[in-house]
């Protein structure tokens, strides 16, 4: 079965393939027959009922500074495509939501991976919510007498904005902090949502662990260790990738997860694991699978793709 196949993602000349999740997507497709087009977000148009975007016909080569080339751009509505990959990286911001909003008029009769209602429902710290018996005690709040009050209670905390994305503006606080005054005042002035304030597990030292499950079921894992002078442990931050087995308790957390994704339509989703207590369920553009590849020889590319071409046999 040849679908024929649409992404939507960041400026394709600017991506890593060394560890970019999409490009991974791309060159297992291409690899199946599929064909391949191109565009980004901002170039998506509503015109009255019909979404149209100018697309390009898109080839890739896992070859470094020598990665694609793409054809003339051309007006094309995109209910014509079987299947769109919706692959733009965060922020999670107004933008990315009216593209959720025009992509959920295609959905499913055009297959959306990940359901863009549910990526938009499902904010990768809001989402693990649902999930309070797998994780640490976590606050989503801006309120300063909850926050103080939370802290009285768990000692050192991790604070970050609660649409942040990569790593960024993550901060350890520990009790009788003589930053937090000045680390609240900052966020306060640069976040309008609130933040997240989570216990601190120290043994983040021996990493955070990424958890990939395809429609629900687990299909590979890496292990994200930070370096010794930083809290984070994300690749884009300088964590070092290790291959990593799963224990029970993280078996426990993705049988414990996976049926609500698949109900949902979040096909390929991330998890964030910490000394086996739950921190993220990332939706909206996973990494990990190029590492994973790489460490634990486990195809999770191909994976996807035998869940999409399932979905569209069934014609989901």
């Amino acid at each position: 079965m040849k679908l024929n196949v649409a992404v939507q993602m960041d400026p394709i000349a600017r991506i890593n393939i060394a560890g970019d999740s999409t490009f991974a997507l791309l060159l297992e497709a291409q690899k199946r027959g599929h064909g391949l087009s191109y565009y980004t977000p901002d170039k998506l148009s509503l015109r009255g009922e019909e979404l149209v975007a100018p697309v390009q016909v898109l080839t890739v080569r896992d070859e470094p500074g020598n990665h694609f080339t793409l054809g003339e751009p051309r007006r094309e509505a995109l209910a014509a495509f079987d299947v769109i990959l919706l692959r733009q990286d965060p922020p999670f911001d107004l933008a990315y939501i009216t593209s959720t909003h025009f992509l959920e008029r295609l959905h499913p009769k055009t297959l959306v991976v990940n359901d863009p209602a549910s990526v938009r429902n499902a904010p990768e710290k809001m989402f693990v919510m649902n999930f309070p018996q797998l994780m640490p005690p976590t606050l989503i709040s801006r309120d300063l007498d909850e926050i103080n009050a939370f802290r009285d209670e768990h000692g050192a905390v991790v604070m970050k904005p609660l649409h942040g994305h990569g790593g960024a503006a993550v901060f350890r606080v520990m009790p009788q902090d003589m930053n937090f005054g000045s680390l609240f005042d900052m966020f306060s002035v640069t976040f309008r949502e609130p933040w997240v304030i989570q216990r601190f597990l120290p043994e983040i030292k021996h990493g955070d662990k990424r958890i990939i499950l395809v429609d629900g079921e687990f299909a590979g894992a890496v292990n994200r260790v930070p370096a010794t002078d930083d809290l984070r442990s994300n690749m884009v931050r300088g964590g070092a990738a290790q291959a990593t087995d799963l224990t029970p308790r993280e078996r426990e957390i993705c049988a414990t997860v996976g049926p609500s994704l698949r109900q949902l339509g979040l096909l390929f989703v991330g998890l964030d694991v910490i000394d086996g207590k739950l921190t993220e369920i990332n939706v909206t553009s996973p990494t990990g699978i190029r590492a994973i590849a790489r460490l634990n020889g486990l195809d999770v590319a191909a994976k996807i793709w035998d869940a999409i071409e399932a979905r569209r046999g069934g014609k989901v």
